[in-house]
């Protein structure tokens, strides 16, 4: 082969990297671009479901409320939201007071849902403006963005401060401090323990009951027909010492919280 078409071919082979490498960032961009749209798509269908939900309540300023919820979790790591960041949107949408109607629920959300779903006898955090709003929804936020993100978002276990995590912890709490009259509770007969140290109503709602407003704690297990637990569950009988420690400590305002709990 002769040098100038040795040459030629070099050039040639240049000219075609070239246009390779632009093509490269073209597709690059075009990802990118619509990495973006896709995300923005999925942040305005999460505002969306979040204000069309909001609406079926009258009476809420649900702008104020969305604007409430952003500011928990927008421009924060995923994993360092705590419930107490959310306390401005239990402010602007605060659970009201239903005596006698209200019922806690541990690893039987189903039931409790579809009961309480089927007429007006019971009321369930998920029944709620901000519980039903939320229910059943992911979102998260990053650092140096005022997004609301609905993918990449931390599990529930992945790490203790999450913002859906948080979220639940922070309601339930309130949830439990509306709770007065007489109160219902549903657990998993199903399971050793049906009331379970680390769920939500032991560890967070029963410990917010307050004894001069609830008046009773009924217990509804949720049965199969080779049920493992009843009445006389450990686990239970430990809920009545926890409700006891309740009325001891309340009824006595000397006592620390420390040494209640």
């Amino acid at each position: 082969m002769e040098s100038g078409e040795i040459r030629g071919s070099r050039k040639k082979s240049r000219r075609l990297c070239c246009i390779v490498a632009v093509l490269a960032v073209v597709l690059l961009l075009i990802i990118a671009i619509a990495l973006g749209v896709s995300l923005s798509r999925r942040g305005n269908e999460f505002k969306n479901t979040f204000m069309q939900r909001c609406e079926k309540f009258e009476g809420y300023n649900c702008t104020e409320i969305w604007d409430a919820f952003q500011k928990a979790y927008v421009d924060r790591d995923q994993c360092d939201v705590p419930p107490e960041a959310y306390d401005s949107l239990i402010e602007a949408a605060p659970l009201e007071t239903s005596c006698n109607r209200m019922m806690f629920w541990s690893k039987t959300k189903d039931v409790a849902q579809d009961l309480a779903a089927k007429g007006d006898c019971f009321l369930t955090v998920e029944r709620t403006l901000l519980g039903s709003v939320l229910d059943g929804l992911t979102w998260c936020g990053k650092r140096g963005s005022d997004e609301t993100l609905t993918t990449g978002c931390p599990e529930w276990n992945e790490c203790v401060k999450n913002p859906v995590r948080s979220f639940w912890n922070r309601v339930s709490a309130a949830f439990g401090d509306a709770a007065c009259g007489d109160v219902t509770a549903m657990l998993n007969a199903s399971i050793p323990t049906p009331f379970d140290p680390k769920s939500i109503f032991a560890s967070i709602e029963v410990k917010r009951f307050k004894s001069s407003k609830v008046k009773k704690l009924d217990i509804v297990l949720v049965t199969e027909m080779n049920s493992v637990t009843n009445c006389t569950n450990k686990s239970l009988q430990d809920l009545q010492n926890i409700l006891t420690e309740c009325l001891y400590c309340s009824s006595d305002p000397n006592k620390s919280c420390g040494s209640c709990w």
